[in-house]
């Protein structure tokens, strides 16, 4: 069936007649016609069907216009309103967008690259500022990709001021915009783009640019990390084939990725030694460049797309624990993501789980901790998050056990540091609890090998080795607990669960010591037996008798409940308080 007539296209004949006589002389035919773009850009909306023919007719005979005139007059007039005009027609229909792309392209041939990526920057920049309908994006993008292939002079700086902006919009509009089929769109086209300048690396005289070549690399793990956040595995597959695709090109390898140093050296060729990525456009490079490799460990298709193998990866790092730490910093940017899925996370916690062992020689060991503790630290909280928000019981379990291979690559000398600041910054209860229970597992392992017929074993694991658990630092953990550094005895019912574990530590470090006839840790000596008698114990009996004696006299359910989980710490409180009023009886 044919479109009804549009009778609004008189008006547009004489807007363009007008313009057509007046390309020596303006007058005001220019903002005319933009006000009348803009008017039917108004009325056409997606969801009316009446309206899409007006704004296709009106379309059509802006393109035969344009593609009839040669002479640059015409197009200077309309160069700096017409493109972001009629861009606004992008989301009526496809029909629409492909004559719409095709105009913005005429623009592109009849003028100059840099003043059409000035013109698109700001146009894209405006109608993002403007809000509404995301239709817009996918005709721009398409003009920045013919923009670029025309480029003369000066390739690196205007693309990277380009796709600055491009970047910026394309994660703002990814956060608001909830049709996937017009997300795919949108991402297509920022494919397309990153294909560009693929090209025009080519084709420059002196062979491929370094800057412009990095400039694509930090562009692709952007994307990698946008269409992550934005799409699920199968959406996603066919961006991920593409992206991946660039790797070899831009000199990034999945092993200079998941450590970062590839990272690293692009965005110094970029931005420079000084150059902040978290400040600027390239904010999800680091996450883009973790999910690329774990999209690689769930797909074949796309570790081939990027000419890699996971499994020299994974012996990479099982045997080169420098290596391996720094995998551990850039990993946090999945598991610490609100945005990014549990499948991508769950690939994570398995890949994490899968370098574990390997055989790392004196030489490969790593030296300098400081410089990674804020990593691992950040990973190890990331960890928990998985743990402790997962519905996926599976997922649950391999995070508490990477969890607890994580914190065992860590040299015990300064493990303590890394628990305690975990205990601190922890708000939940069932956590800290995790935490001091990771704790007396750990020392009770190296207890039983210390206790073993081999000698040199025991030499290895002797409790004054350096490396050792058994050192008064466990004492400062249970105190965290116990009296807290805002004053204590602490809370309750909220730290019910820490306090209970803090005790059993405390019970079963006070027995070891006991009975091997040691104090390593300090817990015998007289004055420590007093600190924990007099300052954690008893204010923690008082409270503890108070709560359990208010709630015996209630019959409700809550009552009821209050005392059971109170009894396991009434009665492992009780027994640590008979240890130590013993020890102290020895004592005297």
């Amino acid at each position: 069936m044919p479109d009804p007539p549009d009778h609004s296209s008189p008006v547009l004949q004489h807007l363009l007649l007008s313009l057509s006589h007046s390309a020596d002389q303006p007058r005001t035919s220019a903002p005319e016609l933009i006000h009348f773009l803009n008017s039917i850009s108004a009325q056409s909306d997606p969801e009316n069907q009446d309206s899409e023919p007006a704004a296709f007719q009106t379309l059509t005979q802006l393109h035969q216009f344009i593609s009839s005139r040669s002479d640059q007059a015409v197009f200077d007039q309309l160069l700096f309103e017409l493109p972001k005009a009629v861009a606004e027609f992008g989301g009526v229909s496809e029909r629409c967008l492909e004559v719409v792309e095709s105009i913005i392209d005429r623009f592109v041939s009849m003028c100059g690259a840099r003043d059409m990526l000035a013109v698109l920057s700001e146009a894209l920049y405006d109608l993002t500022e403007k809000g509404g309908d995301y239709g817009y994006v996918v005709p721009l993008l398409s003009g920045f990709s013919k923009a670029f292939l025309c480029l003369q002079r000066r390739h690196f700086e205007q693309v990277k001021e380009a796709t600055g902006i491009i970047l910026k919009v394309l994660k703002a509009v990814s956060l608001e915009l909830e049709d996937e089929a017009e997300l795919q769109k949108i991402f297509d086209r920022a494919v397309g783009i990153a294909k560009s300048i693929q090209e025009v690396c080519m084709k420059l005289e002196s062979g491929v640019d370094e800057k412009l070549s990095a400039l694509l690399g930090l562009y692709v793990l952007q994307i990698m990390a946008l269409v992550s956040m934005n799409f699920e595995a199968f959406s996603a597959h066919p961006f991920l084939l593409q992206l991946s695709s660039f790797f070899q090109f831009c000199g990034l390898s999945y092993i200079g990725l998941i450590t970062g140093s590839d990272v690293d050296k692009v965005s110094r060729i970029v931005t420079g030694d000084d150059g902040d990525l978290n400040a600027g456009c390239f904010s999800d490079v680091k996450c883009g460049a973790s999910v690329s490799v774990m999209w690689g460990r769930a797909s074949n298709e796309v570790a081939t797309a990027a000419h890699e193998d996971l499994t020299a990866v994974k012996d990479e790092l099982q045997n080169n624990q420098t290596k391996r730490w720094q995998a551990f910093g850039m990993l946090k940017h999945i598991l610490a993501s609100h945005t990014l899925s549990w499948e991508l996370k769950k690939h994570v916690i398995n890949f994490l789980l899968s370098i574990k062992g390997g055989n790392i020689s004196s030489g490969d060991k790593h030296g300098d901790f400081s410089s990674d503790m804020p990593g691992l630290f950040a990973v190890l909280q990331a960890v928990q998050v998985v743990i402790m928000y997962t519905s996926d019981t599976e997922l649950r379990k391999s995070a508490f056990d990477a969890f607890k291979w994580i914190l065992s690559d860590i040299p015990a000398s300064h493990r303590f540091d890394i628990v305690k600041a975990l205990i601190t910054a922890s708000d939940s209860s069932s956590m800290i609890a995790i935490l001091l229970d990771i704790v007396k597992g750990e020392m009770h392992k190296e207890s039983c090998k210390e206790m073993g017929n081999d000698e040199a074993l025991q030499e290895e694991n002797s409790a004054h080795s350096p490396s050792s658990l058994w050192t008064a630092d466990v004492l400062e953990l249970v105190e965290l607990i116990l009296r807290p550094p805002k004053g204590g005895p602490p809370s309750f019912p909220e730290h019910t669960d820490s306090v209970l574990s803090a005790l059993n530590l405390y019970r079963y470090v006070l027995i070891a010591e006991s009975r091997g006839k040691t104090n390593y840790t300090g817990v015998l000596s007289r004055s420590n037996l007093k600190k924990a008698y007099h300052e954690w114990f008893l204010p923690l009996r008082t409270l503890v008798t108070g709560i359990v004696a208010k709630n015996k006299n209630e019959n409700d359910e809550l009552a009821v409940n209050t005392l059971c989980a109170f009894n396991p710490v009434e009665l492992v409180l009780y027994r640590c308080i008979e240890l130590v009023e013993e020890k102290l009886k020895e004592s005297t």
